[in-house]
């Protein structure tokens, strides 16, 4: 059995992780915010600053630790789906948002610092891929007329 100490990395390390996880949920959530989401900023920088704080202490030692994490993170996009009583479904897009903040934290906290930015990157352009002049050909919204659904709504007789 190894020292715990052993396997952490320094305390510089880990603060400078936290620091980028919390900046990096940071942007994902003003994205949403921007977009009158239900999550915003601050949920997004919490959920990027946990799970990387998390990861970053504990995943040498108890590598599941990160399941826990990704538990977590469920209960809260429930939270953002499921709002009041007899709301409808909504804010999946947001939902799916904490999920992948949660992921660029883990990755970040393990030390991946390049992937957690690059995956960052990525969400903001598929999230802004219909707002964005150069890539709106790439949003399935555009096409949808031309398509027949897979299940069709019943007729109103």
């Amino acid at each position: 059995m190894g020292c715990y100490a052993c396997a952490m990395p320094a305390e510089g390390t880990v603060v400078l992780r936290i620091l980028i996880g919390t900046v990096l949920g940071y942007g994902l959530g003003f994205e949403r915010e921007l977009r009158g989401s239900p999550a915003g900023d601050r949920t997004f920088s919490l959920v990027g600053a946990a799970a990387t704080a998390i990861t970053a202490v504990a995943f040498k030692q108890s590598p599941q630790t990160v399941a826990g994490v990704v538990t977590g993170i469920g209960f809260i996009g429930g939270g953002v789906v499921f709002q009041g009583q007899g709301a409808l479904v909504r804010g999946i897009t947001t939902a799916a948002t904490v999920f992948v903040t949660a992921a660029v934290g883990i990755l970040v906290g393990a030390g991946q610092l390049l992937a957690g930015v690059v995956l960052a990157l990525l969400v903001l352009v598929v999230l802004e891929v219909r707002h964005l002049p150069a890539l709106r050909y790439l949003d399935a919204h555009r096409y949808q007329s031309r398509f027949k659904k897979d299940v069709e709504e019943p007729d109103e007789r």
